[in-house]
């Protein structure tokens, strides 16, 4: 059983549709990433996962279970919404003893005082949380999500506002909570490098309908065509060699810059791009295969549903 099953979930305010009949899966261990603009619908089906909004159709289901229903599942989940829940006045243990309580921890002492170092917090466990940077408490707000050892944790846009190093420490926890501690993560953000490097898979919506569902490493290296670069050993070929690459069938979105040329070609294309470029007296000093940023798939994926709408 998947750990999170959404099928065919629909949900609309008002004549407004919000979700347009979406489906996926999240599996144990993964780190999911669920991206798309302001307005997609991702916390929307968030909260309906939740259990904080009722669906207008279809299911969604965490570890089997509809949490807007099952208390007893609840309790097995981990969140963290953009307000971290850290209280200002309260030291990073006291804030961890209070959660500690609410959630009925067995030994908290022991639980908390491994968390603190999990979240390199130790050394400021009794300092008042209102004097921590936006990323310790963002790191504290973690710890407290996965304080009663949930088995799967949502987290809503954890490095949102915070500075480059401050998203490194959040990303670098997020890497340990699915690797150490075997933790799934469901992650709605933003953050596209963020996303592209911690998550194994990502689904990408638009307008309540998904677009793209695959793991990282099929989007980026294309599906069905392949990115493709050349460099020139004499820039003064560049025109001639665009000439000649136009006209080998299957080659695309041709971008010459300087000594340099990139392109799509079908997977199984590179040896006729070399052997057409090299017969016509192109010469060469490098080839290879390049992935495409996420950032990139993205973009592509947004222009292409503007187009269909």
């Amino acid at each position: 059983m998947s750990v999170v099953e959404v099928t065919d979930l629909k949900k609309s305010f008002g004549r407004k549709v919000v979700l347009n009949g979406i489906s996926f899966t999240v599996e144990k261990g993964e780190v999911f990433g669920f991206l798309g603009p302001n307005g997609a619908g991702k916390t929307t089906t968030m909260r309906i996962l939740l259990g904080l909004l009722h669906a207008g159709s279809g299911s969604a289901r965490v570890m089997g279970a509809d949490l807007g229903v099952d208390d007893a599942v609840r309790g097995r989940v981990g969140v963290l919404l953009e307000n971290n829940g850290i209280y200002d006045r309260l030291s990073a243990y006291e804030n961890l003893s209070y959660y500690a309580q609410l959630y009925g921890v067995e030994n908290p002492g022991d639980r908390i005082s491994e968390l603190l170092q999990f979240a390199g917090l130790t050394e400021r466990k009794d300092d008042p949380a209102g004097t921590f940077s936006t990323g310790m408490k963002r790191k504290l707000g973690i710890a407290r999500a996965i304080l009663h050892d949930p088995e799967i944790v949502f987290l809503d846009e954890p490095s949102s506002g915070l500075d480059p190093e401050a998203q490194h420490m959040v990303r670098d926890l997020i890497l340990r909570l699915s690797g150490r501690e075997g933790i799934t993560i469901f992650l709605n953000s933003h953050n596209l490098d963020e996303v592209q490097r911690v998550c194994n898979r990502v689904a990408i919506l638009n307008q309540g309908e998904i677009k793209a569902l695959d793991s990282v490493s099929s989007l980026t290296a294309g599906a069905g065509m392949t990115v493709f670069g050349v460099t020139l050993s004499d820039k003064a070929q560049a025109g001639a060699a665009q000439r000649v690459l136009e006209g080998i069938a299957g080659v695309s979105d041709l971008q010459v810059q300087g000594d340099h040329i990139s392109m799509k070609i079908p997977h199984n294309g590179a040896p006729e791009v070399l052997f057409t470029l090299t017969g016509a007296g192109i010469s060469l000093e490098e080839a290879k295969k390049q992935s495409r940023s996420l950032e990139e798939i993205y973009l592509d994926v947004m222009k292409k549903a503007e187009a269909s709408s």
